[in-house]
């Protein structure tokens, strides 16, 4: 029997573990024994993760999206450090001081009442479509505000009450509900945008109630600027809706579809403007119920049930009252020549 030789790969193989084995023992007694200097790290925090060049750290990547080669992007620490500290104090600041100036406004006002008194005869205010428009908006905002406060301030208020198993089912409904209610959000925008334009533009008459703030610090009562359909505070109410809310749907749908239009830096830009109009409008919508409901006797009428008392709609908006007195809109009264 012929003995049988090992083919020439096989002894290269061995020969080469031989040599490891030989030299294993050699390198780690030199990492034993090795003298740390002067700027060795000392703690785990002190080694660093990755050393930046040109304060940017990009792979190489063979898959089509090249964006997955950016491995660290400094503006992304910025961001977030403006999502966990600026935006909140942005909201909430903006949100508690619109309430404590309300606050103390009422407290040196109180409920702004009808210097007459209700006549009892009706105005028809606005219509169906009107108010079907305003609380569609109005209740989508309401409940974008909530579940946009939840996932913005979830992580420091919630997650020591309910704990982290609680709170991420409900920051994963919230994020779904946000996205799911700014459709008819959107919706709701486009109609008051078509219903009210018209009567929102800005005239001469407003900066007379601008001046005078609209009498709203006048307590002798009854002493309103003429108005139309809207006054001028009502006016920058409208516009900063319109404007804020595009420019909220645009940022948020933006968002929902990450890097169609823009890398991560845009990305970024993005979420602080949309942050920013959230928490400027969330402080005017607080300002606008404040007078829908305790503010002024009477306004919530108007979109309540869409008429208003005569002696209302004289004393907040003389000139359009005249015009429903001339067209027969007034219960009770006969058109005005």
């Amino acid at each position: 029997m012929r003995p049988t030789r090992l083919p020439l790969h096989a002894l290269l193989l061995f020969a080469l573990l031989a040599i490891v084995s030989l030299a294993a023992p050699t390198f780690a007694q030199a990492q034993l024994t090795q003298v740390p200097g002067p700027n060795s790290p000392t703690t785990k925090e002190q080694v660093p993760l990755y050393v930046p060049q040109d304060d940017k750290v990009i792979g190489r990547v063979s898959i089509p999206d090249e964006k997955l080669a950016v491995l660290v992007q400094p503006e992304g620490r910025k961001w977030r450090e403006w999502r966990s500290h600026t935006l909140r104090l942005a909201i909430g600041g903006l949100a508690i001081g619109m309430t404590a100036v309300l606050t103390v406004f009422f407290l040196y006002r109180g409920t702004i009442r009808i210097h007459a008194g209700r006549s009892g005869r009706l105005v028809l205010r606005f219509n169906w479509a009107d108010r079907f428009a305003h609380w569609t908006t109005a209740v989508s905002f309401l409940i974008m505000a909530l579940t946009g406060v939840i996932l913005t301030f979830g992580r420091p208020l919630l997650i020591p009450l309910i704990g982290h198993q609680a709170f991420t089912p409900l920051a994963e409904y919230a994020k779904s509900i946000h996205n799911f209610v700014s459709v008819p959000f959107v919706v709701g925008l486009l109609m008051i945008l078509a219903l009210w334009l018209r009567d929102n533009i800005p005239e001469k008459a407003d900066w007379i109630w601008i001046r005078t703030a609209g009498g709203l610090f006048s307590k002798a009562g009854g002493h309103h600027p003429e108005a139309g359909r809207f006054n001028a505070g009502q006016k920058m109410v409208f516009w900063s809706i319109v404007l804020g809310g595009i420019g909220m749907a645009a940022t948020g749908y933006l968002m929902m579809v990450p890097f169609a239009v823009s890398g991560i830096g845009g990305m970024q830009i993005m979420h602080v403007i949309h942050g920013l109009m959230a928490a400027g409008l969330i402080a005017a919508v607080i300002g606008h119920i404040y007078i829908g409901t305790i503010g002024m006797e009477g306004a919530f009428d108007a979109m309540g049930c869409g008429v208003v008392d005569e002696n209302w709609a004289m004393e907040h908006h003389r000139r359009w009252y005249q015009e429903q007195l001339r067209k027969g809109y007034v219960e009770g009264r006969q058109p005005a020549e």
